[in-house]
């Protein structure tokens, strides 16, 4: 029971990150300045930092294969950089 407690929180933990990615690139879009613009997708980029962090935990404690892990964090990289640079972008055009 306590390990599929403990899978059970992990999944949960990977399950809020994962969705709190988009809901504040959604709300990025539609932020009334540049600076609130920045904020929520630096959120989003940290949020996508910590969905990295889950998906290697169950990688290395094998709750799912590395091929499965893999996969899924190609797609979280790609987005942490995607976030990187549309967050670099914006705060260079706030300080000019």
């Amino acid at each position: 029971m306590c390990a599929e407690k403990h899978d059970n929180t992990i999944g949960k933990q990977l399950l809020r990150s994962g969705t709190s990615i988009g809901s504040n690139v959604k709300e990025a879009l539609r932020g009334y300045t540049k600076a609130d613009f920045v904020a929520k997708m630096s959120i989003s980029l940290k949020e996508a930092s910590e969905t990295e962090f889950w998906l290697e935990l169950l990688r290395d404690t094998e709750y799912i294969t590395e091929s499965q892990a893999q996969s899924m964090l190609t797609d979280c990289v790609e987005i942490i950089k995607l976030l990187m640079a549309i967050t670099k972008t914006a705060q260079e055009s706030i300080k000019h």
